[in-house]
């Protein structure tokens, strides 16, 4: 998107106004797959009948299946995988149909042109792409290529930029956060790149999801709790807790937590481990998916299936598991006063404001509900307010709460290299950008 629009192209979400459609595509598990084809449908709908000229198909589902795409919707004038993000413009123009497969090797960098899609409070930056890990369930070294890192040099820069610009909160992202910086020969990179990501004075918190379980060092728990700037957070994909499922996921292992339920071989007491392991832990949040086969994972080819139902049971007993332990935890919040960032009024009822503490990742965790931002003297909270609030009840994810007091923001440097917008060009386009799976990558 950044790419089209430093060119001058208009974006839109409405694909009845477009003139050439995007659509960015996922194919991770079976849903995410459908979804995007659905996608890809609905667009070819647009362009046979509406305003649209071109449609082009980009993301994780052309590297899978870049000339089926082509052959069995032709309304598609163009497919553009994960590594060849730099050539949408060609494709655009109508300079590009189609390149031969090739191991995707894109990688941004902070002088990559970007829309900013989050709000202006809190940005997502991605630290390195593609993976090495040899999962059996999973896909996306064949969709985003092996592991990269980006240039540490490259990563502060970015982040110092959107400080700059308005920007509190800042969270890194990756397929595999922890072994940022490996490729460059950098020990303990994702350690020092955060160190250096807490010195940046505008900045609330920084955060990383996606920590992988066995390069979580010393060092890294160390920085973490040097800093009060770093988010005392971990977002952590453990899978399971069976040593024998975890060997068939070819796991490296035995905060936050995501575990997969229903994978082959999982058997009744492989489950109730995992069921006691989620007992004893007490994970603050923790999200359970269901075992998706993909046809070209490892795991495809594993036998003892468990079978639908057994597995949609499974995960809402885990899920039912740990809405009793959240509620637990966050019933040691009421009466407490915590720093909260202050995200705006709900999109569910704009009477009410949401705040997120420091425990709660944007567009993951739960939320606070903000019953009150005005304090005695009249002064109102804003969003991208750091704020203290003093809680008074909660539920199983979120809590309620009122403002009591407006903590001071640092003073907003001026951008490093800001330049006055290109002029836009004499012809303009609107492209809409359907993306099945809205996700700035």
């Amino acid at each position: 998107m950044g790419i089209l629009s430093r060119e001058g192209y208009e974006l839109t979400p409405r694909a009845d106004e477009a003139e050439i459609l995007v659509v960015n595509t996922c194919s991770f598990i079976e849903p995410a797959q459908k979804e995007s084809v659905d996608a890809i449908l609905e667009m070819a709908e647009h362009k046979k009948f509406g305003a649209a000229k071109r449609l082009i198909v980009a993301g994780c589902l052309v590297e899978r299946y870049r000339e089926q795409i082509l052959e069995q919707v032709p309304e598609v004038d163009a497919v553009v995988g994960t590594g060849e993000v730099e050539r949408i413009l060609e494709a655009v123009d109508g300079d590009l149909k189609v390149l031969p497969a090739a191991p995707p090797a894109f990688l941004y960098h902070d002088l990559t042109p970007r829309v900013i899609t989050t709000p202006k409070h809190q940005a997502y930056i991605k630290i390195a792409e593609g993976c090495d890990h040899p999962c059996s369930f999973c896909i996306i070294p064949q969709l985003r290529g092996t592991f990269r890192s980006r240039r540490f040099e490259s990563v502060i820069r970015e982040a110092e930029n959107l400080g700059a610009a308005g920007t509190r909160e800042v969270t890194l992202i990756g397929q595999d956060t922890t072994s940022y910086g490996e490729d460059l020969g950098l020990r303990d990179g994702l350690a020092q790149l955060l160190e250096k990501l807490a010195g940046i004075d505008e900045l609330l918190w920084v955060r990383f999801l996606y920590a992988y379980p066995n390069r979580v060092t010393q060092k890294l728990l160390d920085t973490l709790a040097a800093h009060s700037k770093l988010a005392k957070y971990f977002d952590m994909p453990l899978q399971h807790a069976s040593r024998k499922v975890l060997a068939r996921m070819k796991r490296g292992s035995n905060g936050d937590a995501s575990f997969i339920v229903g994978f082959p071989g999982e058997t009744k007491a492989d489950f109730e481990e995992l069921y006691e392991f989620v007992a004893a832990a007490k994970i603050d949040w923790m999200g359970v998916f269901e075992y998706s086969d993909v046809d070209n994972a490892a795991s495809f080819a594993l036998d003892e299936k468990v079978n639908a139902e057994t597995i949609e049971e499974r995960r809402s007993r885990l899920m039912g598991l740990q809405r009793k332990i959240s509620r637990e935890k966050l019933r040691e919040l009421r009466g407490n006063t915590e720093v909260a960032l202050v995200e705006g009024p709900s999109a569910d009822n704009p009477m009410v404001w949401e705040a997120r503490l420091e425990g709660m990742a944007p567009d993951i965790d739960g939320k606070v509900y903000l019953t009150d931002v005005e304090l005695p003297d009249g002064r109102l909270a804003e969003t991208g307010d750091a704020v203290q609030v003093e809680i008074e009840k909660t539920d199983a994810y979120d809590v309620i709460g009122r403002v009591v007091q407006i903590l001071p923001r640092p003073a907003v440097r001026p951008q490093p290299g800001a330049t006055a917008p290109a002029p836009p060009a004499e012809k303009l386009t609107r492209i809409s950008t359907g993306a099945a799976l809205r996700v700035l990558g």
